[in-house]
């Protein structure tokens, strides 16, 4: 499972040098392609990007002239800082080293240096692997590695077509399901999280997918006692991630 995770460059332009960059299995954040560009070579690097089911956005050439002042030929991407890995591979490993699985799971939450925040606080805690959607989900860019301080380099991130096909998946692997909402009223230290988990968190606009959280075996909050209605995501994941450690540690 082990992978080289720094990528050589966080840009790139040109078609032919983001067919190679696909070709070489790089992972992408974002492409973008200048609309009504079908050039031969624009065409066949859109029917490869379909091929290996990479989104990209038709945007005017202006959008890309303000992103490099170099020759684009009509396309720029982003190059995502690590490679990903596969939920599968991560949780056989988890089991084969022994350990009873944490993961922390991400859906709809954007703003790049709250993620950079979770994941620093997730790699201290041990969690065994973040899981993102691949589209709506935050940039694994320089600003969510600058916030992270190099914890994204450490700790292994899965980027998912289907956070509920994911979810049905870990279930029937074991893991139980345990989504931070507010709508419940069960207390976050009522909870157990010593079995095989994963901890659900939603953007703090609009929460949890309904259609996810259909799947949660257990739904908590974290109390709150003042007039504030809620947490930042980064801080209600670090509430939740030492509160499950706390409890394993007494299990143990």
């Amino acid at each position: 499972m082990k992978k080289d995770r720094l990528q050589k460059s966080l840009e790139i332009f040109g078609l032919q040098a983001v067919m190679d960059a696909v070709h070489e299995g790089k992972e992408f954040d974002k492409i973008f392609m200048e609309k009504g560009l079908n050039t031969g070579l624009a065409m066949e690097l859109r029917a490869l990007l379909k091929e290996h089911n990479i989104m990209f956005k038709a945007v005017p050439v202006e959008k890309l002239n303000r992103l490099t002042h170099k020759e684009h030929q009509g396309v720029f991407a982003f190059v995502s800082p690590v490679n990903f890995y596969k939920l599968g591979d991560v949780l056989m490993q988890t089991y084969e080293d022994g350990k009873s699985p944490i993961f922390l799971m991400l859906d709809r939450v954007t703003d790049v240096r709250n993620f950079g925040a979770i994941a620093r606080t997730a790699e201290s805690c041990g969690v065994n692997a973040i899981i993102l959607p691949k589209v709506g989900g935050a940039q694994l860019n320089s600003d969510a590695m600058k916030t992270s301080t190099g914890a994204l380099m450490h700790i292994p991130i899965c980027r998912e077509q289907n956070l509920h096909h994911s979810l049905k998946y870990l279930k029937k692997s074991g893991l139980k399901v345990i989504a931070c909402t507010e709508k419940t009223d069960t207390n976050l230290y009522d909870v157990p999280f010593v079995d095989p988990v994963v901890i659900v968190m939603g953007s703090e606009e609009d929460g949890i997918n309904e259609d996810i959280l259909e799947l949660a075996d257990a739904k908590t909050r974290i109390p709150m006692f003042g007039k504030t209605e809620s947490l930042n995501v980064s801080v209600a994941s670090a509430v939740i991630l030492y509160e499950a450690i706390r409890q394993r540690q007494l299990e143990n």
